[in-house]
């Protein structure tokens, strides 16, 4: 089944899955393993080595560190994705039993290795063909690779329905609302609400935040993330990518998403039944919590986040996002309902737009604008067809980032 449980529904493919042995141990494999994510995911297992047996492990070019991690956990294949490095991996496994490999074919094997469970925490479109070689053979797949959803959700979506592959979302949000519909029917599902922290501008006046350093962007209020994410979630793009996933993961119509400003992070998704019921889930602004959610499914694992104490927190406020002041939540928002290669174009046009921000080459404005303006330049070619294939999906993003390039010049000085 999939998050959604796209045929059945949540509570039939929870019911289903029960019958997982307490005892078995668990072949485990993490995409993207020095990143934050995976970081994590290995904190746990660290807690719990007797129930999970490492398959495989990738990073992008960090080989030392990588190759620490392996020998540590005993991983039977360790892959970099930058072949310059596979030499220096080579050499620190040398004598550790374990296999070294290197580029985007060996990061396909080492997702089609026999392993029950697959963290996909690559973070960009090179994450999209080892998650869909895992999908494929029908693996659990704890999905932390927005792109994956974003870039080609639906392609992703009908695949992991046709080889029976189970879906985890291990967003904080989407883990979330996973975990609340268990409490109905999906034919009884209103709509579902995404929480966003409002990052460290949510109460900046417009003027200031068009002023914004990178540095200032990077100093999240609540959590610890890579400076990708973090700049996402300044500018509440990451929000907007979200309602995609939700979309996909889901079987959200555009009106059945929202968002609310909950600057506690508390509450990390609601589910509203059409009897006004509202379910939601909590607990400490800590990936770990979610993450090991998923490396437990169906059964529940002890985990080091801090417990949630209601009673010292004493309120909870919620606003509605500020589409003024945070146009990117908008923009996402639209792409959604264009639908087709919208929000492929609108991924790739921000990770642009964010790397040249960080790089100290744009504005805070320009990251909108520069989204903006290649989706209008994209729409204007007649590029919004649904990609049907990874090669296709990844073709539009390369077209999509070579048009960001091109307007870049002409946003730096206009949002300057």
């Amino acid at each position: 089944m999939t998050a959604a449980g796209h045929a059945t529904g949540l509570a039939t493919g929870l019911a289903r899955s029960q019958t997982v042995s307490a005892t078995a141990e668990r072949g485990i494999t993490i995409l993207g393993a020095t990143g934050s994510i995976g970081t994590s995911t290995i904190d746990l297992l660290r807690r719990d080595r007797a129930h999970y047996r490492v398959e495989a492990l990738s990073a992008h070019r960090n080989a030392p560190a990588l190759a620490k991690l392996a020998r540590e956990l005993n991983a039977r294949l360790a892959v970099v994705a930058d072949p310059s490095s596979y030499r220096e991996l080579k050499d620190a496994l040398a004598g550790s039993g374990v296999e070294a490999a290197a580029g985007e074919e060996a990061l396909v094997e080492a997702a089609c290795r026999p392993a029950d469970w697959v963290m996909a925490a690559i973070s960009g479109a090179s994450g999209l063909k080892p998650t869909l070689a895992a999908i494929e053979r029908g693996a659990t797949v704890a999905l932390a690779n927005k792109e994956c959803l974003v870039c080609a959700g639906a392609l992703f979506m009908r695949r992991a329905v046709a080889a029976n592959a189970t879906v985890l979302p291990v967003d904080s949000e989407h883990n979330a609302v996973f975990q609340a519909l268990g409490a109905g029917e999906r034919a009884d599902l209103k709509r579902v609400i995404l929480t966003a922290s409002g990052g460290p501008f949510r109460t900046w006046s417009l003027e200031a935040i068009k002023a914004a350093t990178p540095e200032q962007a990077l100093r999240h209020p609540n959590w610890s993330m890579g400076p990708k994410v973090t700049i996402d979630s300044a500018t509440l793009m990451n929000k907007g990518l979200e309602l995609i996933e939700a979309h996909h993961l889901f079987a959200l119509k555009p009106d059945e998403v929202d968002v609310l400003v909950h600057p506690q992070s508390v509450v990390h998704g609601l589910v509203e039944f059409r009897d006004g019921s509202m379910v939601a889930q909590l607990g400490t602004p800590d990936m770990r919590t979610p993450i090991a959610h998923c490396l437990a499914w169906p059964r529940r694992m002890n985990a080091p986040a801090p417990r949630l104490d209601l009673a010292q927190i004493g309120k909870l406020t919620f606003e509605e996002p500020d589409l003024t002041r945070f146009p990117a939540l908008g923009l996402a928002r639209e792409a959604l309902k264009a639908g087709g290669a919208a929000p492929t174009i609108l991924n790739a046009a921000d990770e642009v737009a964010v790397g040249e921000f960080i790089a100290g080459k744009l504005g805070f404005w320009g990251i909108p604008a520069l989204v903006e303006a290649v989706l209008a330049a994209a729409t204007g070619r007649g590029l919004l067809a649904e990609p049907t294939t990874i090669d296709a999906a990844l073709a539009v993003d390369h077209i999509a980032r070579c048009l960001a390039r091109d307007l870049l010049p002409e946003i730096a000085v206009k949002a300057s």
